[in-house]
């Protein structure tokens, strides 16, 4: 049974990030954190301990407990079994809201006139 271990390793084998490296991005811009305090991707994780992750994309964290520590990527069901979540509802239903606002006018594979007005956007030819 493992006693410790990195917490990019933990993040990626629990599936909160799709890959490591990710992961150790999130860590070393210091938004992961445990107890208030941003965790390196180096920073051994134990269990018991409280952590704060942001969503990958949108807006809100995720608050979680670690219960079971593990090393090697797992199934999704038996990777929910090293956590219990504690973020509240509010924080998932404004994460869905931001994807459906986001989404909201895409269906398919964009035209030319959506691509230009896209990169308008986003600022590419500035």
């Amino acid at each position: 049974m493992l006693t410790t271990v990195r917490t990019d390793k933990w993040l990626w084998a629990a599936r909160f990030f799709k890959t490591r490296g990710l992961a150790a991005e999130m860590c070393a811009s210091g938004k992961v954190r445990r107890l208030g305090h941003a965790l390196k991707a180096a920073s051994p994780l134990h269990p018991g301990d409280i952590l704060e992750i942001p969503f990958p994309e949108g807006p809100g964290t995720r608050v979680l407990r670690v219960i079971s520590l593990i090393e090697k990527r797992q199934a999704a069901a038996e990777a929910r079994v090293c956590y219990e979540e504690s973020t509240s509802p509010g924080v998932f239903e404004a994460q869905r809201e931001w994807h459906q606002a986001r989404n909201e006018g895409l269906r398919g594979r964009p035209t030319k006139k959506d691509r230009r007005n896209l990169d308008r956007i986003r600022g590419f030819f500035e």
